[in-house]
């Protein structure tokens, strides 16, 4: 750790107004004869090597480091709506299996709920060593004390090196919450996930407006904690005959009081997710007008297909917020995306490169969207897509005939 001390008893009204002269922030303030450091800060040390000597000192502290030897096992939070298990856990179970093959640690679940010991079996068929089970009638409902105080509960008795939370709503509401209880360090939204020998897990995700890739560590803190999106790593197969085993956790009913009362519970309306989608057509600028959209309805149509689209046609209005892909939108992982005129920039390919099969129009062969795409036409939209519209027509109805 690093911070910058202001020596009070050095100081004089023409010291105190010459540093507040040499910071290029504003971030030193003269305040009743003596100098203030402010939150403005950058740390870039020029009132320490341009300012009076003796009075503004820099000081690097060393970082205490964690025993890594007493934190073992990746640990997965169950996302869940009544019992009901998101995918997206059955998604990080098989990448907790993964990391935790090379560096021979155990799979852990923490499961917190009401009325969930028999849903928690249904764990046991992917592999899981171990699920911890916090099941109290005051956990039936989310809220945020008793979830923390329960997932607290969990890193405490088996302290687990590295958690995976799914960057579902509740997700993202519960991982900031505990990774400050622990002083920890939480990456969000991970693309990749890669655990090195000393168990370090590197975090990879898009930074800077998907520029880069960041990568990610916390060499001096357990537990490690990422969340990660739906549909972006793969779930493992269901095995036949259950492993691992089923605990009952108890919890001080102190720390299941909250200052939140649920008065009532309303239900939303089932939508249609393209994170869900098997088949995506997928539209970007090339798209002329609004009025274009019932040719790719049509197409849509014809092949079961989703429609969906990247930024610059969800802020036109022409489509739902919903329906964009990419850093900013959704994940998908469809069994059959195509493309139509999408360059293929880093934020629309990291929402949808796990595609299956990719097949991409557009009319720039230099498009990267190609460096991606499994197959590829080079042309315009407006004349491919009514060709393709018309063979698949003639096709069905070939089919009907035979």
């Amino acid at each position: 750790m690093s911070k910058l001390i202001c020596h009070q008893e050095n100081l004089d009204e023409s010291k105190i107004q010459e540093l507040v002269k040499i910071c290029p922030f504003g971030a030193l303030e003269a305040k009743n004869g003596t100098l203030e450091i402010t939150a403005g800060c950058k740390m870039c040390k020029l009132c320490v090597k341009k300012g009076p000597q003796g009075v503004m000192e820099f000081i690097e502290e060393a970082v205490p480091s964690v025993d890594k030897s007493l934190w073992k096992g990746i640990g997965v939070y169950v996302d869940h709506i009544e019992g009901d298990i998101h995918p997206v856990t059955l998604e990080l179970i098989g990448k907790a299996r993964e990391l935790a093959s090379a560096v021979n640690f155990p799979v852990y679940c923490v499961f917190i709920g009401c009325n969930i010991k028999d849903k928690a079996q249904e764990l046991l068929h992917y592999g899981v060593d171990e699920v911890f089970v916090y099941d109290y009638e005051e956990l039936k409902h989310f809220r945020i004390e008793p979830y923390t105080a329960a997932f607290a509960d969990f890193i405490q008795k088996v302290k687990p090196s590295s958690l995976l939370v799914g960057a579902t709503t509740i997700g993202r509401s519960l991982a900031p919450r505990v990774a400050a209880r622990f002083r920890t360090g939480l990456t969000a939204d991970c693309t990749t996930l890669e655990m090195k020998e000393n168990t370090d897990l590197v975090q990879i995700r898009p930074a800077f407006g998907g520029n880069i890739m960041a990568q990610i560590i916390c060499p001096n803190t357990r537990p490690q904690m990422a969340t990660v999106r739906y549909k972006v790593m793969t779930a493992p197969e269901k095995q036949c005959e259950p492993s691992g085993k089923i605990t009952l956790c108890e919890l001080d009913p102190a720390k299941l009081v909250s200052g939140i009362k649920v008065l009532k519970v309303t239900r939303k309306e089932v939508e249609e997710n393209i994170s869900d989608a098997e088949v995506i057509i997928a539209v970007g600028r090339a798209l002329k007008s609004e009025k274009d959209l019932t040719m790719i309805e049509e197409l849509a149509q014809l092949l079961g297909a989703q429609i969906a689209g990247t930024r610059p046609l969800v802020e036109a209005g022409w489509l739902n917020a919903k329906r964009q892909i990419g850093l900013s939108g959704r994940t998908v992982k469809p069994k059959l995306i195509i493309t139509l005129g999408i360059s293929g920039a880093v934020q629309f390919s990291a929402g949808m490169n796990g595609s299956d099969q990719i097949f991409a129009i557009n009319k720039d062969p230099q498009a990267s969207i190609f460096n991606i795409a499994h197959y590829g036409i080079i042309g315009d939209i407006y004349e491919i897509v009514p060709q393709l519209i018309e063979n698949l027509k003639s096709f069905k109805a070939l089919a009907c005939a035979r």
